[in-house]
């Protein structure tokens, strides 16, 4: 029972790093790991952790619909199942926001496997069509209450694989400690980068029928939230415009804490993402920027988030953006369009007295669990947020020839976007 006090393990250097991002782990060409089966069952990690399946779909309407479940554990203490739902009408501004804590989660459910889980309050069930157009699918069926009723089917196309960053196990996953095999924690994400919906959402009684595209993840936050990262990015794009198109990307940047030369040495952001053209997985990116380096402007990958222009929110006291620049650049990984890929997503979200397509600034401490949110130390005076917005965008690409039926080189795509900037320390 002493050896956590009397260790036997050999000193670390202090300078030693203390971060292994899954961005630089991996070779250009060892960028797109598909996915295997258990890459998305629940893992449901004890100690410190937060799993979670998250669903972003576009209605026709231009609606943003989003769900999903939340595993949090927090020590010894039982995990925390919440299921959350909000949905956002940029038409009429109209937002509802559903989160509650489920009761008799399971996974599997009877007869299922680990991809599939189960509550009282709602259903999620993997399917499988092999040879199909849409190989893989998730039902979700969910009772939030009197005003929130929701049934969907979201499938993935079959020319659009599920991915991981990485070409192996460990594909996906950074590690936080100076030892990645006995790692102090990690951060792992499974994409379908383009979905279809079809279902039906029951808002306020009325039925409203759903279909459009959208975008699937699994991750885990295998630490404490506040120990992860100090920043987040994310940025979903969909156009239904010359046979689907998608622009994705995830971004964190570390604390201080983790770095490649131990404490002091960080603010590493990593940044995965991926492009679909042509209704086709084009493009993985990933791309690790370190503080003390510039990136290369004409890098051969490229998978960056970038707050171009900022002003003061005197709401909430952090410098936000009001433009920001999402790229990618990779090479195609489409056997008869090879070539150099890039994207540019340029979004002008306005001023924080006047934002365009804010839907909210989410007061993280306000909606975690009680439990989790006294574990948790967040820094004296600053309370953690998380901008989301809704825009029509247009995504600038540079395809080569064979991608697009008679497109080669630049072109625009009309599309929508929903992104979150958080801002945690």
């Amino acid at each position: 029972m002493f050896s956590s006090f009397f260790s036997t393990a050999p000193p670390v250097d202090p300078n030693a790093p203390n971060f292994h991002p899954v961005s630089s782990a991996y070779q250009p060409s060892e960028l797109f790991g598909e996915l295997e089966p258990k890459d998305i069952e629940w893992a449901c990690p004890s100690g410190f952790a937060v799993e979670t399946q998250t669903f972003y779909q576009f209605l026709e309407d231009g609606t943003s619909l989003m769900c999903q479940v939340i595993h949090s554990a927090v020590g010894v203490w039982y995990p925390t199942i919440q299921f959350t739902c909000k949905i956002h009408n940029p038409n009429t501004k109209e937002t509802t926001w559903k989160s509650i804590n489920v009761s008799n989660f399971v996974t599997p459910p009877p007869g299922l496997d680990k991809r599939s889980s189960k509550a009282d309050q709602y259903s999620i069930t993997y399917k499988t069509k092999p040879g199909s157009e849409t190989p893989e699918s998730y039902v979700i069926t969910a009772n939030l209450g009197d005003d929130v009723q929701i049934t969907l089917d979201v499938a993935r196309p079959a020319a659009v694989p599920g991915f991981k960053v990485g070409k192996s196990p460990k594909g996906g996953f950074s590690y936080f400690g100076p030892d990645p095999e006995n790692a102090e924690g990690y951060v792992v994400h499974r994409f379908w980068p383009r979905t279809q919906v079809s279902g039906m959402l029951v808002h306020n009684g009325k039925a409203v029928p759903v279909k459009g595209p959208g975008m699937f993840v699994h991750a885990i936050q295998g630490m404490r939230a506040d120990r992860v990262a100090a920043r987040w990015n994310f940025a979903n794009f969909q156009s239904d415009q010359h046979g689907g198109v998608s622009a994705i990307q995830m971004e964190f940047t570390t604390t201080d804490a983790y770095g490649r030369k131990g404490a002091g040495s960080g603010f590493v952001t990593v940044n995965v993402g991926s492009l679909v053209i042509g209704g086709k997985l084009a493009a993985v990116t990933a791309e690790t920027k370190w503080p003390d380096e510039e990136p290369a402007a004409n890098a051969g990958i490229i998978s960056r988030a970038v707050h171009s222009k900022k002003a003061h929110d005197p709401d909430t006291g952090y410098d936000v953006p009001t433009e920001l620049v999402f790229r990618w650049a990779a090479p195609s990984l489409v056997p008869e369009a090879q070539g150099p890929l890039d994207a540019t997503l340029t979004l002008d979200v306005g001023s924080p007295d006047a934002y365009k397509g804010l839907i909210e600034k989410v007061d993280v401490l306000a909606e975690i669990p009680y439990v989790i949110k006294t574990m948790v130390n967040y820094v004296a005076g600053t309370k953690p947020y998380i901008y989301q917005w809704l825009n029509p965008a247009t995504l600038s690409v540079n395809v080569p020839a064979g991608l697009i039926p008679d497109v080669s080189g630049p072109t625009e795509v009309e599309g929508r976007v929903y992104n979150e900037a958080t801002f945690i320390s």
